[in-house]
């Protein structure tokens, strides 16, 4: 498969993912789809909440399926919407938690599509790598 090929295809399940959308207060619906590194494809729709804090982006869901999953390397996410819209901000620090180099199509419904990596989303991540390491035998660091 082509990477052509291969994002029409993420391209597409982020289209069917966004049908599933629950937006009933912004009626932005978006849908993403995710592929590992493993070829597992995940997708994921946005799911508003009354109490606004609640909701979750289509990002998060598709990611969160894949780890639940035991996913942790991922190749490539498509986010669908009306209008190019780019993943959040809270989408973007969780995809950097693995992997900067992750493909991200930003795709929107007349064919319309921009891509780019995690890295070249949020430059200057907080990644795993920011934290420091425990030193052995610090009974601080112990749980």
């Amino acid at each position: 498969m082509s990477d052509q090929e291969s994002i029409a295809e993420l391209i597409a399940l982020g289209k069917k993912a966004r049908d599933q959308a629950y937006a009933p207060y912004s009626r932005f619906r978006v849908g993403a789809a995710l592929r590992t590194a493993s070829g597992r494809l995940y997708s994921g729709c946005n799911v508003e909440n009354a109490s606004y804090g609640l909701s979750i982006c289509a990002e998060r869901v598709a990611i969160f399926k894949a780890v639940s999953e035991g996913e942790r390397e991922f190749e490539a996410l498509a986010v669908v919407s009306e209008t190019l819209a780019s993943p959040c901000g809270a989408c973007r620090q969780v995809l950097a938690e693995f992997g900067l180099d992750t493909m991200v199509i930003i795709a929107d419904l007349d064919m319309g599509q921009q891509v780019s990596t995690v890295g070249d989303l949020l430059p200057a991540a907080f990644t795993p790598s920011s934290l420091p390491r425990p030193q052995a035998g610090n009974q601080e660091d112990a749980s």
